[in-house]
């Protein structure tokens, strides 16, 4: 028989033995967490973390590519402000922003709901709606292209044989340059987005629609009352993600106007690229790039006070 003493001194006794293990247990679980968390993390911290920090730093900095930096605080910030560029970059994004996201959730969440019912041959309209947001981005910049081709373009022609004698001139025109590049815009990303309001269809109750039908509502009334309430989350996610994709559009803007004609389709992004890799004031466009970041930061979270105040 062991006494107490020989227990507490040679560590054989379950008061001691049960933590220890359970320690080890915890540490062992702990670095095995680690080392799923660490690589990421690392290509985080230099892919990510590191460079906005650099950002931030060149952005009260007067940089460029064939010289050394020198700091002036504010400066590059205070230039913003006055440049008319900048200005009219910044008025854009917001034109394209508010015509974009309207238009993809009303068109995404109408394909949802069509696409969300039992009809023929659904999957294959699924991959069709969906097709264009994979298809490359300067692809679909010249097919457009071609599509509002002024002269010779098939939409132009459409509107000309049921009598429009004048049509738009589309992306030559400084009027009808940004809502041409919404519709491309539109027509690309309602795809990606069907597939979250999909996704959140998927969720809503069956039995809160058939409660509905039984009470005499009609397919309006059912989808204000049943549909829009649960698909909440979803259109605050997508909302979100379609606001700050808005914010920082370029691609497109960049192969279909080159911001033309003029600066009718200049936005944010195409501002800071001009400012930094095409005159080489580095400084200047990391001030640029991080307004856009203080305007996406502040806007999503108006939005999410704004959510949670129609959630409460």
């Amino acid at each position: 028989m062991t006494s107490p003493a020989a227990t507490r001194k040679g560590g054989t006794g379950k008061g001691e033995t049960l933590p220890r293990r359970r320690s080890r247990l915890a540490l062992r679980n702990a670095l095995i967490g680690w080392s799923f968390i660490l690589p990421n993390f690392i290509g985080f911290a230099a892919l990510t973390l590191v460079p906005v920090i650099v950002l931030f730093y060149m952005s009260l900095t007067n940089w460029n590519v064939f010289g050394g930096s020198q700091f002036v605080g504010l400066a590059n910030f205070t230039r913003l402000m006055g440049d008319g560029s900048f200005q009219i970059a910044f008025w854009n994004t917001i034109y394209y922003s508010v015509m974009h996201i309207p238009l993809t959730m009303v068109v995404a969440l109408s394909l949802a709901l069509l696409l969300n019912n039992k009809i023929r041959g659904v999957a294959f309209f699924r991959t069709a709606a969906f097709f264009p947001y994979i298809t490359s981005i300067v692809a679909i910049a010249l097919v457009w292209n071609l599509l509002f081709s002024p002269d010779a373009g098939p939409i132009n022609e459409i509107l000309r044989a049921i009598g429009i004698q004048n049509p738009p001139g589309w992306l030559t025109d400084p009027a009808w340059a940004m809502p041409s590049v919404v519709i491309v815009s539109t027509w690309r990303d309602m795809g990606y987005y069907m597939i979250l309001f999909l996704a959140g269809l998927q969720t809503v109750p069956r039995e809160l629609h058939e409660a509905a039908r039984m009470d005499g509502a009609s397919a309006w009334q059912r989808f204000v009352n049943v549909t829009l309430p649960s698909l909440r989350p979803t259109t605050f996610f997508v909302t979100v993600m379609l606001t700050i994709n808005s914010f920082k559009v370029f691609d497109l803007i960049l192969v279909m106007t080159k911001g033309g004609p003029g600066q009718s389709t200049l936005v944010i992004s195409q501002f800071i690229y001009k400012k930094g890799f095409e005159e080489n004031q580095f400084g200047y466009a990391s001030a640029a790039s991080v307004s856009l970041f203080f305007l996406c930061i502040i806007v999503t979270i108006v939005q999410f006070f704004w959510n949670k105040r129609r959630s409460a």
